[in-house]
């Protein structure tokens, strides 16, 4: 039965029905799965840290947590239950705001304290967590031309249901901006409004409610008492920011800004708690940035990128590491090549000028995963040729 048949939502209602758990057949013993609940959809997940188990060329494979900055957090700062089909979030962020509280240092958390509370979703872990979760982060030929903004909102949107909070479902403090059209403009802006009032009417006596946006940056710039951030898709509705925030937002995302002044073929995702004033005007609160390549891969430097790049050129299939919680200093997975028989190759980019700590660190991670490996020096020479193509 195809993934596109009719008949399958009827099966997997009468599945989970009965409390059966399907089978992946990408290996011959076969992958335990669940089913979940995603708004009016039953969908087929994995079963919690069994990514590793599945074949490389399945959907459904996943590197060990331990490449990435995942296997800080699962079990701890996001718990799964499949028999419920949910999952916990537990956040670095609030998501009130009391009168005269001062806001928070944008992407407080990660800035690189090796002290990182594993236990907590940061901005930044929360937004690699969705990215992950809809698989934004992986890469097949494909996929060539087929991401836009419009796939980019609705997996993220379906990606939030069934997550929970302190606070509640996560699917309801959640804006992400719809496809901009100048003939629906009005239609649009009425159901932004609308769902931005749920923030007023949702505060308590003495703080306000905040939400969560989700948005590609246009632009960062001045505005008549402050600075404000328009994003794509809603050039109508500036998010305002304060000018002592705008000042540690452009230090703590020096590197991001500058990746993406000089990089044209990118876009910078911001996600970011923000408040909406009486008048409906939205401002926020703590933000995080991250940049992504042409087709939505995120990379952290110009080597990382140059890398996406070249797998990508070459047709490979691969998975890209995201940091969550760890600080630079940390060193993780850049790639891991799903078509390299017969392990997955763990791609490594050292950065130059590493210190002996990093080097050390990145020689135990590489000696404690059995995979094959691929490492880049980056201060000796210029990137070595990629591991063949086996699968």
């Amino acid at each position: 039965m195809g993934a596109d048949s009719p008949k399958l939502g009827h099966a997997l209602q009468q599945a989970r029905s009965a409390k059966l758990l399907p089978s992946c057949l990408c290996q011959d013993s076969g992958v335990p799965m669940y089913i979940a609940q995603l708004g009016e959809h039953l969908v087929l997940k994995r079963m919690p840290n069994s990514g590793k188990d599945h074949a490389p060329d399945c959907d459904s494979f996943e590197p060990p947590p331990e490449l990435s900055g995942l296997g800080q957090v699962m079990g701890s700062a996001i718990r799964e239950d499949p028999d419920a089909g949910l999952t916990t979030l537990k956040l670095d962020f609030s998501l009130t705001k009391a009168p005269g509280r001062a806001a928070p240092v944008p992407g407080e958390g990660s800035a690189g304290s090796v002290a990182a509370d594993s236990t907590k979703l940061t901005l930044r872990s929360l937004l690699h967590y969705l990215w992950e979760d809809v698989g934004f982060n992986r890469w097949t030929p494909a996929m060539q031309g087929r991401r836009t903004w419009f796939t980019i909102r609705k997996y993220l949107l379906d990606a939030a249901q069934g997550k929970v909070t302190k606070r509640g479902n996560l699917a309801d403090v959640l804006f992400v901006p719809e496809v901009f059209s100048a003939e629906h403009k009005a239609d649009i802006a009425l159901r932004r409004q609308t769902l931005f009032t749920r923030a007023t009417v949702a505060a308590k006596a003495g703080q306000r409610s905040l939400m969560i946006v989700i948005a590609e940056v246009k632009e960062i710039g001045p505005s008549r008492y402050g600075h404000k951030m328009v994003f794509k898709h809603v050039p109508d509705c500036p998010f305002m920011v304060a000018s002592d925030m705008f000042t540690r937002l452009a230090k703590r995302f020096e590197l991001e800004l500058s990746l993406w002044d000089a990089l044209e073929d990118t876009h910078l995702l911001a996600i970011g708690t923000f408040s909406v004033a009486g008048g409906g005007i939205a401002t926020l609160e703590e933000v995080a940035l991250m940049s992504t390549t042409a087709n939505w891969i995120p990379f952290e430097s110009n080597y990382d990128k140059s890398l996406i790049e070249a797998m990508t050129l070459a047709g490979r299939r691969y998975v890209k590491g995201l940091r969550y919680n760890l600080p630079p200093s940390s060193p993780l997975a850049s790639i891991v090549a799903a078509d390299t028989a017969p392990v997955p190759t763990a791609m490594y980019i050292e950065p130059p000028n590493s210190s002996a700590q990093y080097r050390q660190a990145l020689a135990a991670l590489i000696d404690d995963i059995p995979m094959a490996q691929w490492v880049w020096h980056t201060s000796t020479g210029a990137m070595p040729m990629l591991p063949d193509a086996s699968l």
